[in-house]
């Protein structure tokens, strides 16, 4: 069956031939992007209540919804912020899976509509549940659309643009920001209003009830029915101002006679800038499993095409920022390097094996790759960069167990073999090896695919590609690349000229114009292949008199390998190799925060803000800098967005990086103390965005208390800890102070007295502020809104508002000092929850020469215990990069055990034995040496990716010692002592070692090095690999045959004859031969045995004679031969006076 399976050249390249164009077609149709699709498990809830104060939302809103979340299960924590106007909560379920998941979304969603429905004020709006994934947490793309003036252009084209953009293709949401609803202002006169007997709630009822279409019904007219409607709602002021309002008496009132009516735009919320023009900012965020590259293709040419419609307009569009930078740049650095990996791969089968056998091998790996493309791309995954690493690491193991079987076929053929008989002898040699060594490399990455958290799930498609593509590989090399090789032989074999007598045969001129090209040819390949014959030769005689020293030096290459693990510990306790467990590559985009006072207007907030960034302008050059946007009243943070008049941010996005461009960090150091020392009011800070999970700030501390003076308290005392604590900078609460406030109380006294009633009181202060949306039309599809309000004033002290005059019913009037008694205070801009109470966060970010995620944490910890029972009502909460961490390397730990655990149980069944798993397993101690040593040389720090390559490590780290420990195995099982069957072994698979590990180096090489683009992500992780595989590979060639030796020595009975097989009268006269030796050994007369052994050359070896001892008995003489016999090939063996 097999043989058939093999000789089956047609099915073997069809089937190669498909695999390959599935796999080609894959990779071109696959979706593009940076990161893999994830669902976080997070969860937004939005909710708005107009108006409403910070307070009045977290008591009328935030803790009702907060109050329902709590039952349901599965939850991580809660994080909620009360604002102004707004409510958002944050959920983050636990690692529960998709089909739990969903289950609990529907419980959510349930409970909150219950609640909402129960309990919310009537005006508050429903709250809106947002599933959070990769793909709408960051955006894709910004598009700024700048005008000449902040006028209605600049508004309706920014609407238009922004719906076209959410009807392109792959578009999931459009976020404006400085973009504003067109509203219907009705702006009365308190004074006119009150003197004609109205007050402010009859004239906004008046108008709910006559600004609206109402269907009246039909009416049938001379056999045809007439629909009738009345059409009250108008876009022209002029119509609005002719509305009758109610007077006393039979006088009545026009509208404009105490009111002016105008269009216009709500009250804004947030404004924008691009180059000191007025601008809507439109964050674009795609759906899931959508190429990003095409998306943000299509996002330029609609913004081509629309830059031509507009442009006499003054209206201008520009990508300010995408991801495609990012993204073209990740998956260009892992293709690069992908490739560069794959020629290294090629160049070293050639050195090693030369170019045909290198040619199946390319193919294998081609084999392998595109077949794990095609199982992706049908399992609905995305080419993304975590996708390309896996297959970069697994890119120099593909070629590991088909360079195994290739050189056992190739050194079988080199000796005369035929081409199927050296693929079935190299199968049935090798064959539990390679899937013993396949098994175990998969055993070490396939317990990563539980990694729980967002690290176990950004990095779940690592192992699932290795362990892919390494199971494509056993395919590849047991029957793939055989049948390429037996094929080739045989049509080697068969070619034969042709003969034809013919004088004008075109093919005897066309062979003798190829005669000098053939035979060049034919000499450089028999030169090359003297060549490497030579230096392979040269390399096991090399390496045999080594390993010969070594083993008769045993302690020395023992005491070696403790050394190195000992130094490599005390590397790491003494801190020289930093531990930064979150490193990610950074995106050519920053922030900077320009944090002012809470009382500042908006408008204010936005002037502070280019005057940072004409500052920041000096420190870029012009070829530096994609595009710079100012926002005010909005602020972007890594996990969620903050929004308030106070709030300032520039958005640099930068130009991708060429040369000595400078970058980010670089950029930002630059101009950091210039610009945090701008004069001003403002806090100036720094954000720069990374790729990967979202991670938080290294140090994020919670500081938590139902009371707030004592919470203020604490987290003051907490900042300053934080910032005495050495390696930390950027330190930052999230404490907005609130603005200053009018606290007004109603009079229920007055009101009853007055004929009011304390609701229709609260209305009239509302309508006489911020007024009151009464009625909505639709203007050419886009929604107007009607709002009546009082005409704006410019008030020179806050309690002027109550000298406003109120009309009474019974036609008196009356001011609003005598509805309510006031105060003044301070409001609170954000009130925050962690968890249900009350949190203030500490966060800050760290300078990893001088300490890291772990220990600034510690040490704040213990600073805090000092002082804690000064406030015994608050507590910490350590979350930010610490809950990953933490979860991380618990999960890691118990996973490494996992893996260790299946090795052992692979390599237990392989070898039938309890003790030799063990033996290969000092390799995992050996690759880890290597790895601190590598991060030590290359000064990168250890990070959880770093760990995730130590892990992986385990399973490749294992493959050269598995292959040495099976060939001395089988050269016991076939007759050798142990000492000969050690060297012999070492000796016959140094080559496949070095070349096995050579390749995988070679595949993992450029990214480490960074020849096809630097990584700070994923080149840790290959120089993990390089490392610690190179230094492990290098112990295993010297450290585990000496182990293995001396172990196997015990089981050395040198008592018992076991491997002689003696020939002839063995009470007169016999002989063996063993090992090319001739043993003879005969009676002399009855009480006396001669012996002899003899070399191959006929020369004596050594005989009784040159021994005084009398050997009475054949048993004895027998054995005494045994005995020179082994004592030579031993000493042969030590000083390779012979060959194998």
């Amino acid at each position: 069956m097999i043989s058939r399976m093999l000789t089956n050249h047609p099915l073997v390249n069809i089937f190669f031939t498909v695999v390959l164009a599935m796999g080609l077609m894959s990779y071109f149709i696959m979706p593009r992007e940076q990161d893999p699709e994830i669902n976080f498990y997070w969860v937004n809830i939005n909710t708005v209540l107009p108006g409403a104060s910070a307070e009045d939302v977290e008591k009328l809103v935030t803790s009702p919804l907060e109050d329902a979340i709590k039952n349901v299960q599965d939850i991580s924590f809660t994080n909620s912020t009360s604002r102004e106007s707004v409510s958002n909560i944050l959920v983050r379920f636990r690692d529960i899976g998709d089909r739990n998941f969903d289950k609990r979304i529907n419980d959510l969603r349930r409970e909150i509509q219950n609640k909402a429905s129960a309990e919310l004020p009537d005006d508050a709006d429903d709250p809106l549940i947002i599933e959070l994934t990769t793909s709408n947490g960051f955006p894709t793309a910004l598009v700024v659309v700048t005008g000449q003036a902040n006028d209605e252009v600049l508004r309706s084209q920014a609407r238009k643009i922004k719906e076209d953009l959410e009807g392109i293709r792959g578009v999931d949401q459009v976020t404006p920001s400085g973009l504003h609803d067109p509203e219907m202002h009705v702006e009365f006169d308190p004074d006119l209003l009150a003197a004609h007997g109205l007050n402010a709630t009859q004239l906004a009822d008046t108008l709910r009830s006559a600004f609206r279409d109402v269907s009246a019904g039909s009416a049938q007219v001379a056999g045809n029915e007439w629909l009738i409607r009345v059409a009250g709602t108008t876009d022209d002021p002029s119509v609005l101002a002719q509305v009758q309002l109610p007077a006393i008496g039979d006088t009545s009132v026009d509208l404009d006679s105490v009111a002016t009516i105008s269009r216009g735009r709500e009250d804004a919320a947030q404004l924008a800038a691009y180059q000191g023009k007025p601008a809507v900012s439109m964050a674009v965020t795609k759906v899931s499993m959508v190429n990003t590259l095409d998306l943000v293709d299509r996002i330029n040419q609609y913004i081509d095409d629309k830059n031509q419609q507009v442009a006499n307009m003054g209206i201008q569009l520009v990508l300010a920022d995408d991801q495609t930078i990012q993204t073209r740049n990740a998956l260009g650095i892992m293709q690069t390097n992908a490739a560069l990996g794959l020629i290294l791969v090629m160049v070293v089968c050639w050195v090693f094996l030369g170019f045909k056998i290198a040619f199946f091998v390319t193919l294998g790996i081609a084999f392998s790759i595109t077949g794990t493309l095609w199982v992706l791309n049908m399992t609905g995954n995305t080419l993304n960069v975590s996708v390309l690493l896996g297959i970069v690491i697994v890119l120099g193991m593909l070629v590991d167990d088909a360079v195994v079987v290739v050189e056992a076929v190739y050194y079988r053929m080199q000796r005369g073999a035929k081409s199927l008989d050296a693929a079935l002898g190299a199968l049935r040699e090798v064959g539990t090896p390679v899937t013993a060594g396949v098994l175990t490399t998969m055993a070490a990455f396939l317990p990563l695919m539980l990694l729980p958290g967002i690290l176990g799930k950004f990095m779940f498609v690592i192992p699932f590609v290795v362990t892919l593509g390494l199971a494509i590989s056993l395919i590849e090399a047991f029957w793939i690349l055989p049948a390429h090789v037996i094929g080739s032989a045989d049509k080697k074999e068969r070619l034969k000229p042709t003969k034809v007598r013919s004088r004008y045969n075109p093919n005897r001129y066309a062979s003798k114009m190829l005669a000098p090209i053939k035979k060049a040819l034919h000499k450089g390949e028999a030169a090359t292949s003297r060549w490497r014959f030579n230096w392979t030769r040269k390399l096991r005689t090399k390496y045999t008199q080594v390993l010969c020293f070594m083993m008769r030096r045993p302690y020395l290459i023992i005491v070696f390998g403790i050394g190195c693990f000992v130094g490599a510990i005390g590397i790491m306790q003494t801190g020289k190799v930093k531990s930064e467990f979150f490193t990610f590559d950074p995106f050519r985009l920053f922030y900077v925060n320009v944090d002012m006072p809470s009382n500042t207007p908006l408008e204010k907030t936005l002037e502070q803000t280019l005057v940072v960034e004409e500052r920041l302008r000096t420190f870029v050059e012009d070829h530096e800098i994609r595009a710079i946007t100012s926002l005010a009243g909005i602020k972007f943070t890594e996990l969620e967005i903050l929004f308030g008049d106070q709030y300032g941010q520039i958005q640099v996005s930068m130009m991708p990086k060429e040369g000595d461009m400078r970058s980010v960090h670089e950029l930002v150091e630059t101009m950091r103390e210039t610009l945090v020392n701008t004069p001003g009011d403002a806090i100036i800070s720094f954000l720069e965005i990374s790729g990967g999970p979202p991670a938080g700030k290294p140090v994020s501390v919670k500081v938590r208390s139902d009371d707030f003076v004592e919470l203020r308290a604490a987290a003051d005392a907490v900042k300053q800890i934080v910032e005495n604590t050495e390696g930390s900078r950027d330190v930052v609460d999230n404490d907005v102070p609130g603005r200053s406030e009018l606290v007004l109380e109603l009079n229920h006294q007055n009101i009853r007295n007055l004929g009011l009633d304390p609701g229709t009181v609260s209305r009239l202060l509302r309508l006489h502020l911020d007024g009151e949306i009464v009625a909505l039309m639709r203007d050419e599809g886009e929604k107007v809104e009607l709002r009546v309000r009082a005409q704006k004033r410019n008030l020179q002290a806050i309690d002027a508002i109550m000298d406003d005059p109120v009309a009474l019913p019974d036609g008196r009037q009356t001011t609003f000092s005598n509805l309510f008694t006031q105060s003044t205070g301070k409001g609170r801009s954000t009130i925050r929850h962690y968890n249900l109470r009350r949190a203030i966060t500490i966060e800050a970010e760290i300078n990893p020469e001088l300490t890291n995620t772990q220990k600034i944490n510690a040490d704040i910890v213990t600073a805090w215990e000092s002082i804690r029972n000064q406030y015994p009502n608050t507590d910490l909460d350590f979350s930010g990069e610490l809950d990953d961490v933490e979860e991380s390397l618990g999960a890691m730990g118990a996973l490494f055990v996992l893996g260790l655990g299946l090795i052992y149980l692979i390599l237990a069944t392989q070898m039938r034995s309890y003790f030799q798993p063990f033996l290969i397993m000092v390799t995992v101690p050996m690759a880890f040496t290597g790895v601190v040593f590598g991060l030590f040389i290359t000064n990168n720090p250890l990070s959880l990716y770093t760990l995730y390559g130590i892990i992986a490590l385990t399973g490749i780290a294992v493959n050269g010692a598995i292959v040495l420990i099976d060939a001395a195995n089988q050269r016991i099982n076939d007759g050798k002592r142990p000492l000969l069957a050690t060297v012999y072994a070492a000796r016959r698979r140094v080559v496949p070692i070095i070349m096995t590990t050579t390749t995988t180096i070679a595949g993992l090489f450029s990214l480490a090095a960074g020849l096809g683009g630097k990584s700070l992500l994923w080149g840790p992780v290959a120089s993990s690999i390089v490392f610690g595989l190179a230094f492990s590979s290098l112990l295993t060639l010297f450290m585990i045959p000496v182990l293995y030796r001396q172990f196997m020595k015990h089981h050395d009975n040198q008592d018992q004859p076991l491997f002689f097989n003696w020939q002839g009268d063995v009470n007169r006269d016999c002989h063996a031969r063993w090992q090319g030796i001739k043993l003879r050994a005969e009676q002399q007369d009855e009480l006396h045995w001669w012996w002899a052994v003899y070399a191959t050359d006929g020369g004596t070896i050594d005989s009784s004679d040159n021994y005084q001892q009398n050997f009475t008995s054949g048993a004895q003489a027998r054995q005494a031969a045994e005995q020179a016999a082994s004592n030579y090939i031993n000493m042969q063996a030590l000083d390779i006076q012979g060959t194998h």
